[in-house]
This record gives structure tokens, sequence and C-alpha cells, in this order.
């Protein structure tokens, strides 16, 4: 009830409202951001975006207790936005809390972490939203704006690009040289 009403007052234009609202998501957009960029200041330029334009656009929100899905679909816009902007490569070290899987092996790691990457933009967010996340379907569909139907398509062409990958031992590269030369970023189209 106390969130809804701050979400009412922040929709008037109470910035404090806005502000108490961001505070409580701020971590988890952090999260979400620096999956897709696996870099400190990229996440942080990402979140601040996403935080900008859902400051500008609370009025159109139309159901208060979807804030916290709206603001995440509005930050996955932003990193998707950054990432066709940048087009960088990550360094596998930069990887971090997403291979933090335990019953892998290193060079597992950086194949799936490489795999990961080369997926479409779409799939890739889908992938992200239900594994990394750990979200139902349906959320992710609302996220998306999309069918749950076509969620579970993308998840399992993604999982199927992932394994076709993986079974052929592709990897990129870039990947690999970049380990070995530090944390400097290279571009590629």
């Amino acid at each position: 009830m106390l969130r809804e009403k701050t979400i009412r007052e922040a929709k008037r234009g109470d910035e404090k409202a806005f502000q108490d609202l961001i505070q409580i998501e701020k971590n988890k957009l952090y999260r979400l951001a620096y999956v897709y960029v696996k870099n400190e200041d990229d996440a942080l330029d990402i979140v601040q975006d996403a935080i900008y334009k859902a400051f500008l656009s609370i009025k159109k929100l139309k159901e208060p207790q979807y804030f916290s899905t709206w603001l995440s679909r509005i930050l996955i816009h932003s990193a998707l936005d950054y990432l066709k902007k940048h087009r960088r490569v990550v360094p596998i070290e930069d990887m971090g809390e997403f291979f933090k899987i335990e019953n892998l092996q290193l060079e597992d790691k950086l194949d799936l972490g490489g795999a990961i990457d080369r997926l479409d933009p779409l799939y890739k967010t889908a992938i992200i939203l239900r594994y990394y996340k750990d979200l139902p379907i349906k959320e992710i569909a609302e996220l998306l704006e999309c069918q749950e139907g076509t969620v579970k398509t993308r998840i399992h062409r993604a999982i199927n690009q992932l394994k076709s990958d993986l079974e052929r031992g592709e990897y990129d590269e870039r990947f690999i040289q970049q380990g070995k030369e530090g944390n400097r970023s290279d571009s590629h189209s």
C-alpha cells in the first residue's frame, strides 16, 4: 500500500517520491545493466539513462503495481540501445557474477560466456532474464511486451544455439586474447 501511494505521488510529479522508489530499485537495476555490459561504469551509465527516461515518462505508467516491471523494461531497452551504439567485446574476466557456476571448468565458463555474448540480443535478453534473473516466463513476456509463446521460442532457440556452439567447441578468440592482454575493450562490427 505504501509503495503504491509513493508511486502515485511520483506520477503526480513528486520528485522525492520518485527518488525513494529509485532507492528501492537501484541495486536490481545495476545488476541487470551489468549483465549486459559487464563493466561497472557502463552499467552505471545505463542505469542513469534508464532512471532519466523513467523520470520523464512516470506519468505514463498505467498500473502502479507494475512499477518495477515497467522500470526494468526501460532499463533493458537502454541496455540494448547502449550495446547497439558501442558494440564492444567484453573481457571474460569481467563476466563476474554470471559465471559463479561451481561445477563448470574455466574453459566451459569461457565458452559459455562467449556463446551467450554472440546470441541475438532478443535471445540474449530472454536467457538473461530467465536464467540469471530467474524470472518466470509470464513476467519476461510483460517486460519484453510480447507473448509468452514468443519468450519460450526465444529461450528454446537460444538454448539450441548455445548447445550447438558449445558442442562444436566454438569460442570467440577475442575473449581469450583480451584475457591475456588485460582489461581493455576492443570494438567489433
